[in-house]
This record gives C-alpha cells, sequence and structure tokens, in this order.
C-alpha cells in the first residue's frame, strides 16, 4: 500500500465514522475505496466491519446524554444485535464468495434507495407513532434482522435500525439516534471479534480504518452536519453507485 492509498483509506475511515454517527451509511465511503485499490470484495467488507467497530463505540459516546433512561431498553435489545451480527457472520464466512459479489451490489443499491427515501420515512414514522405510540412487539425480531444484516454488510444498518425502532418507539429522533448507534456499535464490535477469531482481514485497512473512524465516530458528526442533507445524501448515493457499478464489472 503506497502512502496516497493509506492515506485515502484513513480519510474514508474519518468520513465513515462520522457519517455513522449521523446517518448510517458509512460502509458506503470505506468499502469502495478499498474495491478501488483491487481488495477482494470478502476481504474488503471483513476489514471495514473490523476498522468501523472503533467508530462506532465513539459515535454511541457521543450521543451518550440521548441514552440516559434507556438502559434496559439498550441492554434488551443488544442481545439481538449481538445474534444478528453472528449469524451474519457465519454467513458472509460460509457462504460461497460468488454469493457475496453477486449479492453485495444488490444490497449497495437498496442503501441507496433508503438514503434518498429517508426523509420521507422520517416523516411518516413520526406520524405513525402519534397515531399509534408503543413498544412494537416485532422489535427484537426486526432489530435482529438488522443485526444480521449488518453482520453481512454493513452499508446503511444505521438507516435500517432507525426505520426499525422509529416504527416501534415514541421517542423523540434524537433517542433514536442514539439507540441507533448504541446498537450498531453492538453489531460492529460483535462482527470484529468474529472476524478477527475466523476471517482473514487485512490488518493494515482495517487498523487504518479504525483510527479514521474512531477520529470521525466522535468528531466527524458536526462536521456531517454542516453539509445540507440533500448535498451529504447525493454524496453518499454517488459514491455507493459507483461502488456497485464497479462490482457488477468486476463480475465480466
Amino acid at each position: 500500500m503506497s502512502v496516497w492509498e493509506a492515506l485515502a483509506v484513513l480519510l474514508a475511515g474519518i468520513g465513515a465514522g462520522g457519517i455513522n454517527a449521523v446517518v448510517g451509511s458509512g460502509t458506503l465511503f470505506t468499502f469502495p475505496v478499498l474495491l478501488a485499490f483491487g481488495y477482494p470484495p470478502v476481504t474488503a467488507s471483513i476489514s471495514n466491519s473490523i476498522g468501523l467497530a472503533p467508530g462506532t463505540l465513539t459515535g454511541t459516546i457521543g450521543y451518550r446524554r440521548e441514552l440516559r433512561g434507556q438502559g434496559r431498553r439498550l441492554l434488551r435489545l443488544a442481545a439481538m444485535s449481538c445474534l444478528g451480527a453472528l449469524t451474519g457472520g457465519v454467513l458472509l464466512l460460509n457462504l460461497p464468495s460468488e454469493v457475496f459479489e453477486s449479492v453485495v451490489p444488490v444490497l449497495i443499491g437498496l442503501a441507496c434507495v433508503l438514503i434518498i427515501v429517508q426523509p420521507r420515512l422520517s416523516r411518516r414514522l413520526r406520524e405513525r407513532r402519534r397515531r399509534a405510540p408503543g413498544r412494537g412487539p416485532l422489535l427484537p425480531l426486526g432489530v435482529y434482522a438488522a443485526g444480521t444484516y449488518g453482520g453481512y454488510f454493513a452499508a446503511a444498518q444505521g438507516i435500517v435500525l432507525i426505520s426499525v425502532l422509529g416504527t416501534a418507539l415514541d421517542e423523540d429522533m434524537q433517542r433514536i439516534n442514539a439507540l441507533k448507534n448504541a446498537l450498531a456499535a453492538v453489531v460492529n464490535g460483535t462482527a470484529a471479534v468474529f472476524y478477527i477469531t475466523f476471517g482473514s482481514p487485512s490488518w493494515p485497512v482495517a487498523a487504518l480504518i479504525a483510527a479514521g473512524s474512531t477520529i470521525g465516530g466522535y468528531t466527524g458528526a458536526r462536521l456531517g452536519r454542516k453539509l445540507k442533507p440533500f448535498a451529504l445524501r447525493g454524496l453518499i448515493v454517488a459514491v455507493g453507485l459507483t461502488a456497485a457499478v464497479q462490482l457488477v464489472l468486476d463480475r465480466f
């Protein structure tokens, strides 16, 4: 890895950490960079999961005030996130790499769609909570499914979690976002331990993303909030679609 490539990975990690704290789609920054530098998709995903884990933790610390009073809820849902992350990790390491390479462009495309429709989705979730507030009996199952997705491929995991939590919980959006960050930290932390034990990451890449995401998770959120929502979503979608196209072209 050249110095310029290392710098690009580090900067991508900083951006991913900050965006994960605010929106939840940082993988769409780091994953395409790794693909562009020639890393196989599965190796890129494993290294990325390990590297982003510290960033989700510092992002959670940044939202600690909004987590007050949610301790019991967090513990209950964290168990489902942990189980989901393990399920996703087992799927990634045991399914043929061709399956991952075929599925990931679709997952990235769906993630981009989620990012585009997020404002409308958030409005509908707020209206639904006002009409029918409640805990939602399917919430643990939804959190488990989001954890499985995050353990397998983490792009837009945060947006999936916000949609699940926002549908079921009658809470302020900032408190939901704080809970999302904490559950994403559980998923990424569990997946990181799993991949360190059973996977074959690129350690230089994982270390660079970890350093960057640690900085970005705590301080990058402020930088992300200075971007207008339209510009931020446009940048993420452009990067994500580039990665999806690159994956499709590599198969031919």
